[in-house]
């Protein structure tokens, strides 16, 4: 199956700052890519691009097989775009929302009305669909302009950050509906801060950093790229972080990281039975009472910070 992204080279410079610069990306047919960057990095610029939103410079890029610089307006009728903010009228019920949509793409009244209810239906919203979008949660909200983005049947949906500023019960619903898009066939490139998000969805996961992809592969595959299992400890007392963080520092490979929200203690080392072994020995020695310890695989904002130097940002803004 031909990859349903294939850029060679996309260079954008915006004066002295380069947006892309000389960026290689194919995103294979079939599944979810998750594109992942600090603020910056240039995937939102991409996914522009990839829209016929932008012009990039120099390089190559085709879209379904498609010369996206030659034929932009091919382009527009295989994609579907939902970007970082839901674009949905608040005046409009959901219904309507979707039957305007569908009667822009050449609708009829009536070819409308069912591809309205049909999404409505998929992503779980029919009981909400003669509601005011006003009323609707945030987490709906994204879902109806989800389905906004596929009324016109694509086979590649764009999505850019779509689980901004939802709370965890809306994003895990947001979640279920794209992996249900994925399973019925569609493409999706998704851009997200949230590491947890790309490990969920993506069966491919490209990181961008300045512009250029730096890795890219399976979430277990980059993973593997660490190599080195990890030593997490979560002390029963957070006034004894400063011993843990002692601890773990004795064994591990790397300075030890603290997690001031959730008070874990972690740290990459080279055997990690053995060292997970020493790590409970001390911290008894020392009376340090624990809630959790374990030895695990690295996590992607793991990955992350190897590669960049520097963890994702969740709450910034991409330029």
């Amino acid at each position: 199956m031909d990859p349903i992204i294939e850029a060679r080279g996309l260079t954008k410079r915006y004066g002295d700052v380069a947006a892309l610069d000389g960026l290689d990306l194919v995103a294979e047919s079939g599944c979810l890519t998750a594109l992942l960057g600090p603020n910056g990095a240039g995937k939102t610029t991409f996914v522009s691009a990839v829209a016929t939103l932008l012009r990039p410079d120099e390089g190559d890029l085709r879209v379904a097989g498609i010369d996206a610089f030659s034929h932009p307006k091919e382009i527009r009728k295989v994609i579907g775009l939902a970007g970082q903010y839901a674009s949905v009228e608040p005046a409009m019920t959901g219904t309507e929302n979707l039957v305007l949509v569908a009667r822009l793409f050449g609708a009829d009244r009536r070819e409308a009305e069912v591809a309205a209810a049909s999404i409505l239906d998929r992503l779980g919203l029919t009981d909400a669909g003669d509601r005011l979008v006003r009323t609707y949660s945030g987490g709906m909200r994204r879902r109806l302009d989800l389905g906004a983005s596929l009324v016109g049947r694509p086979r590649l949906l764009l999505l850019d950050e779509p689980t901004t500023g939802l709370d965890p019960r809306s994003r895990s619903e947001l979640w279920d509906a794209i992996r249900s898009l994925v399973a019925d066939g569609t493409d999706v490139l998704m851009t997200t801060q949230y590491l947890e998000e790309a490990d969920q969805l993506a069966k491919h996961v490209v990181i961008v950093d300045h512009g250029r992809v730096i890795a890219s592969g399976t979430p277990e595959s980059l993973k593997s790229q660490v190599g080195k299992d990890v030593v997490e400890v979560r002390p029963g007392d957070p006034s004894d972080i400063s011993v843990v963080v002692e601890v773990l520092a004795s064994v591990g490979v790397e300075e030890p990281r603290v997690d001031p929200d959730t008070h874990r203690v972690s740290v990459p080392v080279e055997v990690g039975a053995e060292e997970l072994t020493r790590v409970v020995l001390e911290l008894t020695r020392r009376q340090v009472h624990f809630d959790d310890i374990g030895l695990r695989r690295p996590t992607l904002d793991e990955v992350f910070l190897g590669l960049t130097g520097k963890p994702i940002d969740p709450d910034g803004t991409e330029a």
